[in-house]
């Protein structure tokens, strides 16, 4: 069994000057990369820590790759900790997951020594590193849990998942295979690294051997002075970022390859990005933090299928089963399942533990999104089970009112949820961030949705309740909705 990072001894022999990582102020070709990684994991063998577990709690940069990268080199477990959690909330995570050791910024360290157990500050952490051979000592070769990550779900409390050394190496079978991407490639990573979309595309990146562009933060003007300075060929990015361009009037006129998640793209912003991109090459795809890539809609595809997440990744099963667990029919809808080797390797109990694995007897797996095939095998998702609304008993999804509420230019974010009526069961109810006025918007709604999915009750806030990932806390907006409907 290899190892996320095997490559590197490759890389550094065959094209030692090559540029591995590039940011603001620093660059790394392979050869110093390679070496860089292997004391990292020198380092760490040195420690002969028991509980294998290290917390990374910085910016990004280099030395958070190098963290990581070396700690998946050690055969150790690397956990990335948000710069933006509260004190409160980074407590929490360091509790379920229990580093040995945590490294942050000389800042943060004298700030929460005497709070956080285990905090080291990374200068002190880089001069040891310095310290330990260039050439591996030990190798790990075997199958070992490598990441561990936070979903939060809608109710905002942590849950931590484990991923394997195995999980990535598959996934990266999909940026050959379904992405067609190369060692030739230069990739900019514009977001934080503590999100798995961002931190897999630039480890996966490393592993191919190409070249990683790296911001400290997320800036449109800054991302567009990058892509018109270095040969950029492929970013990853979310829906907002893209949006960002746009409101900014930048137009980007190199060919570029833009690989981002399909599920959450509006139909609008998907139209109008185009014109603020006229050569870009779209790979969207579905996936999950504890399924990974799951379907790709590719750009020759996404003219036709624009509504669909795409057809399933290379190595990726899906099914669409019914209630009873039979096997839907095209356009049924039921819940989504998914067997690969991409899947993580479970959920820890609070106690840090134990692992439940999301899989069943099968090997299949669901994080309980509906949705359905079409008559050519293309997927489309309705909504999540969860999120679902019972109107006199039928079934509605909010992510597809949503969708069409989201085409009005003055809408900011919505959310619809399902508040409780002695009647119906539950009404269909939006809430807006933005200017748009509920007549107009009901306008809207009719144009494109059955009568019984028009929201009923409407309610404009200046701000969203959100979970620590930042998703619409739809939990914590349905309680604050229930008491002002029941004081007024």
């Amino acid at each position: 069994m290899g190892n996320i990072t095997e490559s590197y001894e490759f890389s550094a022999k065959n094209f030692p000057n090559k540029i591995a990582i590039q940011t603001d102020h620093q660059q790394i070709n392979y050869k110093n990369w390679s070496e860089l990684v292997n004391q990292t994991a020198n380092w760490l063998y040195s420690l002969h820590s028991e509980n294998k577990i290290i917390g990374i709690h910085l910016p990004n940069g280099i030395p958070f790759l190098q963290l990581f990268a070396g700690a998946a080199k050690a055969g150790w477990i690397a956990v990335p900790l948000d710069l933006k959690w509260k004190t409160i909330e980074l407590e929490e995570r360091v509790k379920i997951c229990n580093p040995s050791i945590i490294v942050t910024t000389k800042e943060i360290f004298y700030r929460n020594k005497h709070m956080i157990p285990n905090l080291k500050s990374l200068d002190d952490i880089l001069q040891e590193i310095s310290q330990f051979e260039v050439n591996i000592i030990r190798d790990t070769q075997e199958d070992l849990p490598f990441y561990i990550g936070f979903t939060s779900g809608t109710t905002g409390k942590p849950k931590a998942f484990v991923r394997s050394q195995k999980s990535w190496l598959a996934s990266f079978e999909c940026n050959r295979m379904d992405f067609e991407l190369n060692e030739l490639d230069h990739i900019f990573i514009p977001g934080a690294l503590i999100h798995s979309h961002f931190l897999y595309g630039a480890i996966s990146t490393l592993y191919l051997g190409g070249t990683v562009y790296l911001l400290d933060k997320f800036s449109p003007i800054k991302g567009h002075l990058w892509i018109q300075s270095y040969p950029i060929t492929t970013m990853y990015v979310v829906p907002t970022m893209l949006e960002a361009f746009q409101k900014q009037g930048i137009l980007i006129n190199q060919p570029i390859k833009v690989l981002s998640s399909g599920a959450k793209w509006s139909e609008r912003l998907k139209l109008e990005i185009r014109n603020h991109f006229p050569k870009m090459t779209m790979y969207e795809f579905y996936g999950a933090s504890e399924l990974s890539f799951i379907t790709v809609l590719s750009e020759r595809d996404g003219f036709k299928k624009a509504a669909s997440v795409g057809k399933p990744c290379s190595g990726v099963e899906v099914q669409i089963r019914l209630k009873d667990q039979s096997l839907a029919r095209p356009n049924e809808i039921g819940k989504v399942y998914v067997r690969s080797e991409l899947i993580i390797t479970g959920y820890m109990d609070s106690d840090g533990r134990t692992v439940h694995s999301i899989r069943d007897e099968e090997g299949w797996a669901t994080v309980h999104d509906m949705g359905y095939f079409d008559e050519d095998g293309y997927l489309y998702i309705t909504g999540r089970e969860q999120n679902m609304i019972l109107y006199g008993g039928i079934n509605i999804f909010p992510e597809e009112v949503e969708k069409v509420i989201s085409l009005h230019p003055d809408v900011e974010e919505v959310a619809v949820i399902g508040l409780p009526d002695s009647y119906w069961g539950q009404v269909v109810t939006a809430v807006v961030k933005g200017n748009g006025s509920s007549l107009e918007l009901k306008r809207l709604c009719n144009k494109y949705l059955s009568s019984y999915k028009i929201p009923r009750k409407w309610f404009f806030l200046s701000e969203m309740p959100y979970t620590t990932s930042g998703k619409i806390a739809r939990a914590e907006l349905i309680k604050q909705l229930e008491r002002k409907v029941t004081s007024n």
